[in-house]
């Protein structure tokens, strides 16, 4: 049975924020509505038996400088005995339950949580188990519009830093104030079967935005029309999803960037995370009675990705004609077509 973490508390072992002024009165409420109706997001969230759900919409909403704009798309898949789990007023959720039994994985159900989408003008894909900075949603907004977003289609992302639970309540792991780039793994290499590879997050003391060619899945902010323009493949697994993604966008001519001081953190799912344990889609006990085995999703994905690279015609879960696999590889490093990697997919693009 899922079990809700303390959703209260102050955090402690990050930098300091400030939550945005809020007006007073009257006109304060008037403003802050317009803003809101006119500046909504609508935050994305795939859960597969997560005990902290709860607590990551009960923090999202405590923390936004205006609750009011936020409507959640949740795809819970738990066991159906569990109670339904709804972000607090005034934020609006919308979800859908699904049996663990019955879940075919992360992208599947990320794929029928975008569905959801209302027409909000932003987006947000997050992880079910992750904590925020005060005012979050306004600093993703005005990062994202700073950098020409919404007219200048574009993509903030990263893996984020890490929080735990000490004595139930989050505290943050800052690991910089500057920005996390994504860069492969030192180690990483093709594969010769599946395109697969492995990345990295990488502290850069910088101010600024930087340009990126990946993404990560658990913490993705974009204007709302990419989920009309790159929806979410559901064919895909877990492994390669955020390379898929990342090439697709890329090729529809999305721009991809990294912020500074990223205001949302993730908790990772280890020993050291002081949550409750939470189980994966693919754990052998989780897989027992499955009409469809994890591993069997996973082969599909890694062909899917194969062919997307191979620029197999996958409609609109295909490449775009806007930039080329040769326009990535020259700006990344990556070069799918010849299977090699350059020194350049290594570090930052400064």
């Amino acid at each position: 049975m899922c079990r809700s973490a303390d959703a209260g508390g102050a955090t402690a072992g990050g930098a300091a924020s400030v939550t945005p002024a809020r007006a007073a009165g009257a006109e304060g409420a008037l403003a802050n509505m317009g803003r809101s109706m006119s500046q909504r997001i609508f935050v994305s969230i795939a859960s597969y038996c997560d005990p902290v759900l709860p607590f990551t919409l009960q923090r999202a909403v405590a923390t936004a400088a205006d609750p009011a704009r936020l409507h959640f798309g949740v795809v819970d898949q738990s066991p159906p005995a569990g109670a339904r789990v709804a972000a607090p007023a005034p934020a609006r959720t919308s979800q859908v339950q699904v049996a663990p039994r019955d879940a075919r994985g992360p992208c599947w159900a990320r794929a029928l949580a975008m569905s959801l989408h209302d027409g909000e003008e932003w987006f947000l894909q997050l992880d079910s188990h992750m904590d925020f900075e005060a005012g979050w949603d306004e600093r993703l907004v005005q990062q994202a519009l700073a950098l020409g977003a919404p007219a200048r289609p574009l993509v903030i992302s990263s893996y984020p830093d890490a929080f735990a639970f000490e004595q139930g309540r989050p505290v943050r792991r800052v690991t910089t104030g500057g920005v996390l780039a994504q860069v492969l793994k030192a180690d990483a290499a093709f594969a010769a079967d599946h395109p697969v590879l492995s990345f990295q997050a990488v502290p850069v003391d910088t101010p600024r935005a930087l340009p990126a060619f990946h993404v990560g899945a658990g913490c993705l902010f974009a204007p709302g029309r990419i989920t009309q323009d790159v929806p979410y493949d559901p064919w895909l697994y877990f492994h390669g999803e955020e390379q898929a993604l990342a090439l697709r966008l890329y090729t529809r001519g999305w721009d991809l960037f990294h912020m500074p001081a990223l205001p949302v953190y993730h908790l990772y799912n280890d020993a050291a995370s002081g949550a409750p344990s939470r189980p994966l889609h693919w754990d052998e006990q989780q897989d027992a009675g499955r009409d469809h085995a994890w591993w069997t999703l996973e082969q599909r994905a890694r062909a899917r990705l194969a062919a997307l690279v191979a620029g197999a015609d996958l409609g609109v879960y295909g490449l775009g004609r806007e930039r080329s696999l040769a326009d990535f590889a020259a700006f990344s490093g990556i070069d799918y077509a010849n299977r090699s990697l350059a020194p350049g997919a290594f570090v930052p693009r400064l």
